[in-house]
């Protein structure tokens, strides 16, 4: 077993080169595979040892199963026009104001991701409100506010619920905090989130939105939706499956529990219906985050085998004292910065453990663990690296002829993301000093 000066250096090479590949994806490699090979070759040199496999397993299983049965839900929803339904429904009740509109697609964007997770709300709204804008007759630039918002909202308002964020999950099942205890904590947070999202995507990009649009030419909701019966058995199944959510916490059972019942019954209803198929459903299903989560997490289990979470704990540590906005602030924004290095996925582990290893308590543990998942919710907004949906999203775009480069949304990330994250770590410490 390695140890020492060794450990830290393989245990950064294996994490670097791991990363590297996520990234990239070379051909034929795709994220799963690339992190197995790195949790293999920590394993092999020693890096990690057999048994953290069922730690990190234990850690991740109910965040995967959760997100992937939220993933098929979207999808199957996306398939009967629901979501094209709700955005055409935003458009008309905005009777012709390009800025009401503006802020209704933001609303959309954000009800999107609370329910349906930050991935969904990116990857699904994005293209059709893109269709929408253009059968409006905006011009590139005209629609480009609506785009990035779509994109920009998915992640700043995914903090709300535990399924709204993968890393959402991975910290309420880490730290054994309930459905019905972290909406509680959270709600406020996003809302503060939210208002201070339309604020700054409106200065932003306000010179670029045309005053009115011509209503007559979108078309009408209902026509959207390719099946009805399954369009209103939607509505009862979403029902039930929040009531199951805050149902999770007293009952002591995990959420995957009542959302992966809710895919099923929806692949289920969607095996009888002509608008989709359920096997094709279940193709595009990301399987592949299953297989990324082991290994990924593996990996830099292997950091903190080497001594970084302890050591970034042992800083905590050292700050526990400091007051809940010093703590707000400084874990949020360390948080948010390593995301857009490093990716919010291995940064929430990190963060998780780094926390564990400060030994805080009451109030100020707290404003760490909630400070760490608002950090790794938004971060990645600062760089295109820093989530896997946003390289996803970006490649979305280019198919439709919207090509952004790396430093144009750096540039663009960086003065959107930054007041919003500080307001939304402000917003935390004031309001965990209320309900403590």
């Amino acid at each position: 077993m390695l140890t020492g000066t060794p450990l830290i250096m393989a245990a950064s090479a294996i994490f670097v080169a791991t990363l590297a590949l996520v990234i990239i994806q070379p051909k034929g490699l795709s994220i799963g595979w690339s992190a197995t090979a790195g949790a293999l070759v920590a394993l092999a040199i020693g890096v990690v040892q057999p048994h953290n496999i069922s730690t990190v397993w234990g850690i991740v299983w109910n965040a995967t199963f959760t997100f992937v049965s939220v993933i098929v839900i979207s999808l199957v929803l996306d398939r009967i026009g629901f979501f094209e339904w709700a955005a055409l429904h935003m458009l008309h009740a905005a009777r012709g104001d390009t800025l009401r509109a503006f802020v209704y697609v933001i609303v959309l964007g954000a009800l999107v991701a609370a329910m349906f997770a930050n991935d969904g709300a990116a990857l699904i709204i994005t293209p059709i409100v893109y269709q929408q804008m253009r059968i409006l007759g905006f011009t590139p630039r005209q629609a480009m506010p609506f785009v990035m918002a779509a994109g920009f909202v998915a992640d700043t308002t995914s903090l709300p619920l535990v399924v709204s964020n993968l890393v959402n999950i991975v910290s309420a099942n880490f730290f054994h905090i309930g459905f019905a205890t972290y909406a509680t904590t959270m709600i406020p947070v996003d809302l503060a989130s939210f208002v201070a999202s339309i604020g700054v995507l409106y200065f932003f990009y306000r010179r670029n939105l045309p005053v009115t649009y011509d209503e007559a030419t979108l078309g009408e909701p209902e026509g959207a939706i390719r099946d009805t019966r399954l369009f209103r058995a939607g509505w009862v199944v979403l029902l039930v499956l929040l009531v199951g959510y805050f149902a999770s916490e007293p009952l002591h059972l995990p959420v995957s529990l009542f959302a992966g019942t809710a895919a099923i019954i929806f692949l289920l209803l969607a095996s009888r219906s002509e608008a989709l198929s359920s096997s094709k459903v279940l193709r595009e299903a990301p399987w592949k985050i299953v297989v990324f989560s082991i290994g990924m997490y593996l990996v830099v289990y292997g950091l903190r085998n080497a001594g970084l979470t302890r050591a970034l704990g042992s800083g905590l540590h050292d700050i526990r004292n400091a007051g809940l906005v010093p703590l707000a602030l400084v874990g949020g924004f360390g948080s948010a910065l390593l995301s857009a290095v490093m990716n919010n996925m291995p940064t929430v582990l990190v963060g998780v453990l780094s926390i564990t290893a400060a030994k805080a308590h009451g109030t100020g543990h707290s404003i760490l663990v909630y400070a760490n998942i608002v950090g790794c919710d938004l971060g990645p907004k600062f760089t295109p690296i820093g989530s896997l949906a946003t390289l996803l999203w970006l490649h979305v775009l280019e198919t439709k002829g919207i090509k952004i480069g790396w430093w144009r949304y750096f540039k663009t990330g960086v003065v959107l993301t930054v007041p919003v994250l500080a307001v939304s770590l402000l917003a935390l410490a004031g309001w965990v000093a209320i309900i403590h």
